[in-house]
């Protein structure tokens, strides 16, 4: 678990969630971000280090540099899983798949999923133009097409993926400008001071867009004035609403949106839908859907993935870095970016009870799963009717000498049950969070003696007491031997 800490939000629920993830069964480590860019390579050492599992605690640009660390592993390393345990300010990914944002809950989900395979999208630098060129640069560039081709191949030697969203424009010059530390403080208000602030510098850019789609003949290109553009993997934006909302996880594509120029009352208003969380007009906003874009721009215009801010110096070479900054007007000089949709690129933890919303094909591993609850239930069925009665007493008995746990969430596997709470120690008064484990070798009563069901486990509300009675771990996980349920 690759924990983003923002200023200690994070850290103060990691008993609860360790808690859940031991009662399951797993077995996890923890590594906490220090620096920037330390998420990837903490993403990294551990997917070659064999964990099955990388969790990402923080925000979509944690699980976005988990995924590339991820992807930069050696060998086997790259097929590892991905999952997600909420932390962030808009959690769009977890909003998307149906994670529940409090930490415990998300634990419950994560253990109570199933693996598929999801499309990531790549960004690399295919070309960047200088007007400033000396006549000397452009005999050497005029004598043959290798050169030029050399260059753009030099360019674009480092790629990097998004799982959401990438965005050239106005919401990348927002994120940029936002503070960090008055995000953690304030979360989403921190967005719409930052866009108070940047709003007034910005103007409409020059656009160049050109479509290719494998074995269809030629691109197709299309140019004007934009104020923002967006790619999405995935179909929200702000996690309210969908600017990309023809896209799947699982299609091999990538939707395009460019809000363009209008008079003067049409930019305003698609201005203010875009930053109020309103879907713009399709008046003056275009959509594409295709496998691989080359979108040119100036170099002025600023570019996130998944809601981080990244610069473009770091996608150039050395030679053109330096020609960059001495550059006095970057509006002058052009960069060509490639975007594209990687099939099947990341093996990511969706929760079982997902809708499927965002995937076009049927998951079988999902069936599989379906199956085999349906089985256990009846297996617990059948399990409580061989039970014989247990008498009254042995319930005073576990009221007396069992955990009082308080629920603050449950999940229900295949052949085990997890119920996550928090118990009280009487001498301190001091609340632990705890995970009690429930297996076929449990007995589950109701407070009247009679033998519980699977169903009345999927029930209990948040909130309720139940009464647990087995050895508890340093983890807080309690392998109950008898489990007393509420009859409500």
């Amino acid at each position: 678990m690759v924990i983003n800490p923002r200023a200690g939000h994070n850290v103060t629920r990691i008993a609860d969630v360790l808690a859940v993830l031991s009662a399951a069964g797993w077995k996890t480590g923890i590594a906490v971000k220090q620096y920037g860019g330390h998420t990837i390579e903490l993403a990294t050492r551990a997917a070659e280090q064999g964990y099955d599992l990388i969790i990402a605690y923080g925000g979509d640009g944690t699980i976005n540099h988990v995924v590339n660390g991820v992807l930069s592993a050696r060998g086997k390393g790259r097929r590892k899983a991905v999952g997600v345990i909420p932390g962030g300010t808009a959690n769009q990914w977890a909003a998307e798949t149906s994670v529940p944002v409090d930490p415990v809950k998300a634990a419950l989900a994560l253990v109570d999923s199933n693996v598929r395979t999801v499309d990531l999208g790549r960004i690399q630098v295919q070309e960047i133009t200088f007007p400033n060129v000396t006549q000397e640069s452009q005999q050497q560039a005029q004598k043959g097409q290798k050169a030029r081709k050399s260059k753009a191949k030099q360019a674009s030697s480092r790629e990097n993926y998004f799982l959401l969203t990438a965005g050239l424009g106005i919401d990348a010059a927002v994120i940029s400008h936002t503070s960090k530390g008055l995000k953690q403080r304030v979360g989403l208000l921190a967005f719409h001071l930052a866009a108070a602030e940047s709003l007034p510098e910005q103007h409409p850019f020059p656009i160049e867009v050109t479509i290719i789609e494998d074995g269809q003949g030629q691109p197709v290109s299309w140019s004007g004035q934009a104020f923002q553009v967006i790619l999405g993997n995935t179909r929200r934006y702000g996690n309210v609403l969908e600017l990309t909302p023809d896209v799947h996880l699982d299609d091999g594509k990538l939707e395009l949106c460019v809000i363009t120029e209008g008079n003067t009352i049409t930019t305003l208003q698609q201005i203010s839908s875009l930053l109020f969380q309103h879907r713009p007009d399709t008046v003056t906003a275009r959509h594409f859907l295709a496998t691989h874009f080359l979108i040119t721009v100036p170099a002025s215009v600023h570019m996130h993935l998944d809601g981080s801010a990244v610069q473009l110096e770091d996608y150039l070479s050395k030679s053109d870095r330096q020609a960059l900054l001495q550059e006095q007007n970057r509006e002058h000089v052009m960069v060509t970016y490639r975007f594209d949709a990687v099939p099947h690129a990341l093996r990511a933890t969706i929760p079982h009870t997902y809708d499927n919303t965002l995937f076009e094909h049927a998951s079988r591993q999902e069936d599989s799963s379906t199956g085999d609850r349906e089985r256990a239930e009846k297996d617990t069925t059948k399990q409580n009717d061989k039970l014989h009665d247990e008498p009254s007493d042995l319930v005073k008995m576990l009221q007396e000498q069992g955990y009082e746990v308080k629920i603050t969430g449950v999940a229900t596997l295949p052949n085990t049950s997890i119920i996550a709470g928090s118990t009280v120690k009487q001498r301190t008064g001091e609340t632990r969070p705890v995970a009690v484990r429930i297996n076929d070798d449990t007995i589950v009563l109701l407070q009247t003696g009679e033998h519980a069901s699977l169903a009345h486990i999927q029930k209990l509300q948040d909130g309720a007491v139940v009464i647990a009675h087995g050895k508890k771990s340093k983890r807080g996980v309690i392998k109950a031997k008898h489990v007393v349920l509420p009859d409500s």
